[in-house]
């Protein structure tokens, strides 16, 4: 993970942390019942994550990861589309660390990031468009030709 010269550089990992496999949507792209659980977080009352929190953009791989100590707790896999988009896939968590606002932190970093890059996102992640959905201050990162999700936020009964 390097940024070119003479940009600053994007998210940054300070040492490799353990990658773990995360839960993504069903192929209907509709969450599980894990997911359910994120969804409900990011529409949530905000609050910071009790955890010291590092997030890193592992650009080779193609995701932020949101790193606790020396462990990857938390994924948002994404896409490159051309120079000024990314299509952001599906957040996840491990189980242990949900409820602690890490989806949200992790998803608001990401689109922090992505702003400054002077990008917008294609979002296919449910958990992300609930968060947009319910902080509009990041609606503009939405690209309007190729938007992703519908708005609303699917419920897993």
């Amino acid at each position: 993970m390097t940024a070119n010269e003479g940009e600053a550089p994007s998210m940054t990992a300070a040492a490799e942390p353990a990658h773990y496999a995360f839960a993504y949507p069903t192929e209907a792209g509709h969450p599980d019942q894990d997911q359910s659980v994120l969804i409900d977080e990011v529409i949530g009352e905000p609050h910071a994550p009790a955890l010291d929190l590092h997030v890193a953009n592992d650009e080779k791989l193609g995701i932020y990861g949101a790193i606790v100590g020396d462990r990857e707790v938390a994924g948002l896999p994404y896409n490159v589309a051309g120079d000024d988009r990314l299509v952001l896939l599906a957040t996840s968590v491990i189980p242990e660390f949900r409820k602690q606002g890490i989806a949200t932190e992790l998803i608001r970093r990401v689109l922090d990031d992505v702003r400054v890059q002077g990008k917008t996102v294609t979002v296919m992640c449910p958990i992300v468009r609930a968060f947009i959905d319910h902080n509009p201050e990041y609606a503009d990162l939405v690209d309007p030709e190729h938007p992703g999700a519908a708005q609303g936020h699917p419920r897993v009964p």
